[in-house]
């Protein structure tokens, strides 16, 4: 059975793995001093076209959402984020229970605007509740959805406005980086925000984030709080070499080009076969509203998760394509789709 469920199914490129292979007895410094860690951060601030950046690599997003946001915020201060937000609904409220209220806001796909933070600046005025102090998102959001440059661009010069720290959760910010049409690139997103991550977990590598801090105020005693957290991984190694690998030829970007491409496949194949669609979106993640007797059919052939209802007798499934995603996967849940509706309405 073909699991479309998630982007990280599969273990890594193989490019990393010859490279963790092929320096796997090299005696290194540990917690991140390691050649390949330093390289991976020369190659990432080459990228975004600042030598004096600060990376950190960390092993997964919950973990570096849950050390970056409660090392950047004082006591009493909040993080606005989309109520669809990762730090909203899937990391078990890791923010919370560092003390930091979340406040979240609705939106229609995933994004936040000026407009709708506006509001929520307007009911927390004083010191009787908490004072919002960062405004998180996620580029692409968890529907899918890709915040163009233009609208980074007006979200930041808003955020500094208000005096608000902007941090991006990157666990798939390849598949937004490689939509042309969006206008994006690494140097943009950190020039436009305070703090944002690059991950590799979703894209490629076995396991890995790169925090990426602009923000000089947010940057004083960085790795005593990572060690704190139990971030500081002892065999940072393993983490230095993946990003070297993946920054090397431009091997991220093409990894989240292919799982683009899949989707792009997928979502065109459906549409050709009537289906609908839950909202537009340009990244590996899909959303096609189907009869729930289809999709009861479909999950014993496929992995994936229903999302929503979509109305009377039907729902919206979210299908994830990834980096290794073979046509064949895609061709073969389409030909299933046909089939199954088919015989579902004769």
């Amino acid at each position: 059975m073909y699991s479309f469920r998630n982007d990280y199914g599969e273990g890594a490129h193989p490019a990393i793995l010859d490279a963790l292979r092929k320096d796997n007895t090299a005696q290194e410094e540990g917690y991140g001093m390691d050649r390949h860690t330093e390289n991976s951060v020369s190659m990432i601030r080459e990228q975004i076209n600042d030598p004096g950046a600060e990376v950190h690599l960390l092993s997964g997003g919950t973990q570096t959402n849950l050390i970056a946001i409660s090392a950047f915020l004082r006591p009493h201060e909040a993080c606005i984020a989309p109520a669809t937000g990762h730090i909203s609904t899937h990391e078990t409220g890791a923010i919370e229970a560092t003390g930091h209220k979340l406040l979240t806001v609705k939106t229609p796909d995933g994004k936040l605007t000026p407009e709708l933070i506006s509001p929520v600046l307007a009911e927390h005025h004083f010191e009787h509740m908490v004072k919002p102090a960062m405004v998180y998102i996620s580029n692409p959001t968890e529907l899918g959805t890709v915040y163009t440059g233009a609208e980074l661009e007006a979200l930041s010069a808003y955020c500094r406005k208000k005096n608000l720290l902007l941090y991006a959760d990157g666990a798939r910010l390849g598949a937004a980086l490689v939509i042309e049409k969006a206008g994006l690139s690494l140097g943009g997103i950190y020039r436009l925000t305070d703090a944002f991550f690059i991950g590799g977990t979703k894209l490629g590598a076995l396991l890995g984030e790169a925090l990426v801090i602009r923000h000089e105020s947010l940057r004083a005693d960085f790795r005593y709080l990572i060690k704190q957290r139990g971030g500081l991984l002892a065999k940072g190694r393993v983490l230095g070499i993946q990003f070297e690998t993946l920054f090397r030829d431009n091997l991220y970007f093409d990894l989240a080009r292919h799982g683009n491409e899949m989707a792009r496949r997928l979502a065109g194949g459906l549409r050709e076969a009537g289906c609908s669609f839950l909202i537009d979106s340009p990244t590996n993640q899909i959303f096609p509203v189907m009869a729930d007797p289809v999709i009861e059919k479909l999950s014993g052939r496929f992995g994936f998760y229903v999302w929503a209802k979509a109305g009377e007798n039907r729902s919206a499934i979210r299908l994830v394509t990834s980096w290794a995603t073979p046509p064949e996967a895609v061709e073969a849940f389409l030909e299933a789709y046909r089939e199954i509706k088919e015989g579902v309405h004769a």
